[in-house]
């Protein structure tokens, strides 16, 4: 079968960074409101009220934009900062779901904002210079990404696979056994997090689309994931594919080398 593979640019972090700047500015205008609009009142109740509220929301402000500085930082240097593990906690639970609202309020596409969130995750989990044997990290594939009519269904054994070379299964399994790395393909998230628990890897790098992807890495926390997009040159879910040089480089960074 003849596999036309349709290039995608790779995500790129500067919209995630865009809307987290507009969400701080949002965030500072508002605690400024909710220091303006009382503070009329609060000088009723005693003179330096409004004073000490306002020194405390400017704080507030001032650790909102402090965070959103250090976590541009992070990433643009790829060095771990200040409170990594930190921010990486405050955009997944809090930031990912203001942001996608302030994104959907601008008209953006969903999977682009999600796009960045994924290479911002990725960067503040490169950042942290992790140094993992190699079978403490679990690489987990969807099911797409073998051919739809393969009667060799490689779900739950990924050894099961002839190496037929029709689709990325076979260099994925030659790039597992060339870095004694765990793979497994799952159907779903209910199987993805089953798979998780029974192995108890230290990291995960898990290829899927957009949306899988975000959800993952949000229910995995703190369990550092990167994250792989796959391309659909035939649709969703249907005879995906993946770049297989891109895990391999996201491995080579957080595998630990003879020697460390």
């Amino acid at each position: 079968m003849s596999i036309t593979e349709e290039k995608t640019a790779p995500p790129r972090k500067r919209l995630f960074i865009g809307l987290m700047g507009l969400t701080c500015m949002a965030l500072v205008g508002i605690i400024f409101l909710a220091w303006w609009i009382p503070s009329k009142g609060l000088a009723n109740i005693h003179p330096d009220l409004p004073r000490y509220v306002g020194f405390g929301l400017v704080v507030l402000c001032a650790i909102a934009v402090l965070g959103i500085v250090l976590l541009v930082l992070t990433t643009a240097l790829g060095k771990d900062l200040f409170f990594s593990r930190l921010l990486r906690l405050v955009v997944i639970k809090f930031l990912l779901p203001v942001i996608e609202f302030v994104g959907k309020l601008l008209g953006l596409d969903r999977d682009r904002v999600r796009q960045s969130f994924v290479a911002m995750n990725n960067s503040l989990v490169i950042a942290q210079k992790y140094k993992i044997k190699p079978d403490k990290v679990l690489i987990l594939l969807p099911h797409c990404i073998q051919l739809f009519d393969c009667e060799i269904k490689v779900t739950g054994d990924i050894n099961k696979c002839v190496l037929c070379g029709r689709c990325n299964i076979k260099e994925l399994v030659e790039l597992g056994r060339k870095y004694n790395i765990d793979l497994s393909v799952a159907t779903g998230g209910t199987l993805a997090r089953k798979v998780i628990v029974e192995k108890r890897p230290r990291l995960v790098l898990a290829v899927a689309c957009e949306r899988d992807l975000t959800s993952g890495i949000k229910d995995c926390y703190p369990l550092p994931v990167i994250g792989v997009l796959n391309e659909r040159p035939f649709g969703p879910c249907f005879n995906t594919l993946v770049s297989v040089e891109a895990i391999e480089a996201a491995l080579q960074q957080v595998l630990e080398k003879n020697g460390d």
